[in-house]
């Protein structure tokens, strides 16, 4: 995959600004005053500490968009894959009695819905070119 579609660079800054934002809002009610954790409400801690991680894997996986198609792929797949597992895990708490935010379902499916329409679109580009 030697060309880069027109979409990716756009695309990859998106990704590097939500990752930069996830890591500080993360960081924040994580590392931050306790007004910064009362205002997260019920936040999972799993979720918290996956998503803040997961901040600098958008990061990194804006700039594996930007050098090369074949990395994009593979790190959005995974990007994708591991926050819809995180999600899934997430919504069997929130079955189960955990006390949750209804705003973090709508970042979750955003989160994941994102990366893997990335690695849909790069799969699908994969496979025209070698067809």
């Amino acid at each position: 995959m030697s060309e880069i579609p027109k979409w990716v660079r756009p695309t990859a800054i998106v990704a590097a600004l939500f990752g930069a934002l996830t890591v500080f809002s993360g960081g924040m009610v994580l590392f931050g005053n306790s007004a910064a954790k009362a205002a997260a409400g019920d936040a999972v801690p799993l979720v918290l500490w996956f998503n803040f991680l997961a901040g600098f894997a958008y990061i990194l996986g804006a700039f594996a968009l930007v050098f090369s198609t074949t990395w994009g792929l593979r790190a959005s797949w995974v990007i994708g894959i591991g926050t819809f597992l995180i999600f899934t895990i997430l919504i069997a708490m929130a079955l189960n009695g955990t006390a949750f935010e209804w705003r973090t379902i709508g970042a979750m499916s955003l989160r994941s819905g994102f990366w893997l329409a990335i690695a849909i679109a790069l799969t699908k580009r994969v496979r025209k070119r070698t067809q």
